[in-house]
């Protein structure tokens, strides 16, 4: 790849011009989530599986990934081959996957105890009610293989699965060509992934929603892929459950001029290089220092091995924003609803009062996203797409169901059952209101 020769044209736009609203509609219009034809081919993959399970399942892995195999079982990973791998990776590899591992289960453990605990308790009548909180049977977790490897991935969607006591997490990581990534590999046995096949795509998506012969049925499939996968799940929930739909990466930072400018370009690459449609903002009160920004963009940009992507992600989805003041900075923030928020200033936490939209928050000059990304300890799959204005990151909870428990007493029968017949009847449900009728008639 050749540098760029000629400076990055990267958006300008002032938040206190008459004509920021226009601007802004533009760069933050959302991209349409489904493309037609890739949801039709999707919808045919799906029902292809269904209808022939295991058979189309090679026939898909043959065709996208270049793998050619006799029965899907010879494409599943076994446990042995799982922590071979582990224990083949360079010393500094396999202590940085556990040590990152360790950390992301600990923050989820502490979400366990928090929100998976199942409670009760008996008003004045004797009546108990309550919540049974129990996990998943059995979860599927798709792995992104196709450009790149994603080890973290692995950890982020089986290590709260394990936590929150799901019975089976099954994996599945498409391995174009054969070629199964090792340190992937190595995160499951470090995560707890109990079967895993070299399988991907829609195909991987309907084996795990409907089941095959050998691939099992999951009740949830967790995880980031491609517009094919996203396609698929969107397509099999109802059937299972799914996480999310995950759209391109994203980044916003809120700048008041003391960080670094290198850090905070670097920042930007940091989500830029995922693809051409990952978007990295900047808002930022100082324009001198908005200035300063863009000039180590400029420098660093050639320095970079995917600079092509990082360049067209920028040219077409960046912009470096001057705001009135921080305030209107985090104003911008709520309505972006960004996947990953760094507020990268002095006293950060003064500004956390006024923000309420955001996958997730990176408080000071020294929180990049990336620790976020592999080792924090917080999952690093978040919403996107201005969807952090009502979903959450994965967690426990993403693997945790709820049970009302009811125990009703004779005495509160009394109660309860006057207060339903009235309702009941109401509603012209006479089988309802005679059932709760019957219990005031019997014997205490």
């Amino acid at each position: 790849m050749n540098a760029p020769s000629t400076p990055l044209p990267l958006r300008r736009l002032d938040a206190t011009a008459a004509d920021f609203e226009a601007q802004y509609a533009a760069l933050f219009a959302r991209m349409a989530e489904e493309n037609a034809e890739i949801d039709a081919r999707a919808a045919d993959i799906l029902r292809d599986v269904q209808t022939r399970g295991d058979a189309a399942v090679l026939d898909y892995t043959r065709r996208f990934d270049r793998v050619t195999a006799g029965s899907v079982a010879e494409l599943e990973i076994t446990q042995d081959e799982l922590h071979a791998a582990l224990q083949s990776l360079p010393a500094e590899q396999r202590d940085a996957l556990q040590e990152a591992a360790e950390r992301i289960r600990r923050y989820h453990q502490r979400q366990m105890q928090q929100v998976g605990q199942s409670w009760e308790y008996s008003d004045e009548d004797g009546t108990l009610l309550g919540q049974k909180v129990t996990a998943l049977d059995r979860v599927g977790i798709y792995v992104p293989g196709g450009k790149a490897a994603y080890p973290s991935s692995v950890l982020m969607n089986a290590i709260p699965a394990h936590v929150a006591g799901v019975g089976e997490i099954v994996m599945v990581v498409p391995t174009p060509g054969g070629e199964r990534n090792p340190l992937v590999l190595a995160a499951a046995a470090v995560a707890g992934v109990g079967r895993a096949f070299a399988i991907g795509g829609a195909q991987a998506v309907g084996a795990l929603a409907y089941g095959t012969a050998t691939v099992p049925k999951v009740d949830k499939i967790v995880g980031p892929g491609n517009a094919y996968v996203a396609a698929a799940k969107r397509r099999v929930f109802g059937v299972c459950g799914i996480d999310m739909i995950a759209g391109p990466s994203e980044i916003l930072v809120l700048a008041d001029g003391s960080t670094p400018p290198d850090w905070v370009a670097m920042d930007l690459f940091s989500q830029a290089e995922h693809d051409e449609l990952a978007q990295s903002i900047l808002l930022c009160p100082d324009a001198a220092y908005i200035d300063a920004v863009a000039s180590a963009i400029e420098r660093l940009l050639p320095t970079m091995p995917r600079r092509d992507i990082i360049a067209a992600s920028l040219t077409h989805r960046g912009a470096l924003i001057r705001v009135r003041d921080m305030a209107q900075a985090c104003e911008l923030a709520n309505r972006i609803a960004p996947e990953h928020l760094e507020i990268a200033a002095r006293n950060p936490h003064d500004y956390v009062p006024q923000l309420k939209h955001a996958g997730a928050l990176f408080l000071g000059a020294y929180t990049s996203e990336s620790l976020g990304d592999y080792c924090a300890g917080p999952n690093h799959v978040l919403p996107t797409s201005g969807t952090a204005r009502f979903s959450s990151p994965l967690g426990v909870y993403d693997f945790l169901k709820r049970s009302s428990v009811i125990e009703v007493s004779a005495a509160g029968a009394q109660k309860l059952g006057r207060i339903a017949s009235v309702l009941a009847n109401g509603e012209r449900l006479t089988a309802h209101a005679r059932a709760a009728e019957l219990r005031l008639e019997a014997p205490q």
